[in-house]
């Protein structure tokens, strides 16, 4: 049976789909024989209890170039379709917040993944706590001096903001960096949230793995080795993808949490391990199936549907 699928994300002009998971999902949809529709967040509305956005049909083909084609945007209520996919990228700020709030209004009679209320209240980089033993030594402040205390505990640190993504604004300083400070009232002047510094892991120079679970099994991993020249291992900013498998740590690490996936509803979520701690657990647009399958790893984005397709069944 084919299924009514609208897309909330980036607009579909704007992505690299070599790497793109958000169209690596539309991919599969399609070749589902799904109906797919594309809408930018700022197309969502709500009008006397109405959750509606300005939808339009999408076709896509894995040419890069020529990857998509849409038809005229009609207002539609979102209650018609049967899933939503929630992938636009953050910052996770109070437009993305926002935009959670109204489809919670139509989830779960309308599937939407992840589920809106659960995203909202599990940020990236608060999630993880929740797990301190699977995690680097992190503290949350905006305390200049707690953040001194911090770095004197355990010399070199990275510090970074609390709802950022794609590895912007990461810095790793040393035990003796003088700019620390400095660094800090910039932080203070871009943000209102507090920020984060954690010990900085060695292990991150021989990659920082993504792996991938579905409704709370892992499914697949890459390795992302940072360039010589920076400290982050992001692939959109030099970071090389390499072929990995899962260690015995990082079994444990998905057993661990796996539970409280499944009990939120999220069924793609992508975690960042350095050595044998996770950093992040990624909720809002996780990445990085194309590239797993590129390096012969699973169809992720053909487990996805499968579960999808089942909770709409």
């Amino acid at each position: 049976m084919a299924l009514k699928i609208a897309v909330q994300m980036d607009h579909i002009n704007s992505i690299r789909i070599a790497g793109d998971t958000s169209f690596a999902l539309c991919l599969a949809a399609h070749d589902r024989g799904h109906e797919l529709y594309h809408y930018t967040p700022d197309r969502l509305s709500m009008r006397d209890g109405v959750v509606s956005a300005a939808l339009e049909p999408l076709q896509v083909r894995d040419i890069e170039g020529d990857h998509f084609t849409l038809g005229e945007a009609v207002h539609t209520d979102l209650s018609e379709m049967d899933v939503i996919l929630l992938r636009q990228d953050p910052p996770f700020d109070m437009n993305y917040i926002t935009t959670t709030h109204l489809l919670e209004r139509i989830h779960p009679k309308t599937l939407v993944v992840n589920d809106p209320a659960w995203v909202r209240n599990s940020p990236e980089k608060i999630f993880v706590t929740e797990f301190p033993d699977l995690m680097p030594e992190t503290l949350i402040t905006k305390d200049l001096q707690e953040v001194l205390k911090f770095r004197r505990e355990f010399g070199d640190i990275i510090i970074k903001p609390l709802y950022g993504n794609g590895g912007a604004g990461v810095f790793h300083l040393t035990s003796d960096d003088r700019n620390l400070t400095s660094l800090l009232e910039m932080f203070e002047q871009m943000y209102r949230e507090p920020f984060i510094a954690q010990r900085y892991l060695k292990d991150v120079r021989s990659g920082d793995k993504r792996i991938i679970l579905i409704d709370g099994e892992p499914v697949g991993a890459i390795n992302r080795v940072p360039a010589e020249s920076d400290a982050r291992s992001n692939m959109h900013v030099g970071g090389r993808a390499e072929a990995t498998e899962l260690t015995a740590r990082e079994k444990e690490i998905c057993a661990r949490i796996g539970p409280s996936l499944k009990e939120r509803g999220f069924i793609l979520v992508g975690i960042d391990v350095i050595g044998d701690y996770m950093t992040e657990i990624n909720v809002t647009s996780p990445t990085g199936i194309r590239e797993i399958k590129r390096f012969g790893g699973a169809d992720i984005a053909q487990l996805f549907w499968d579960v999808v397709e089942a909770k709409r069944a």
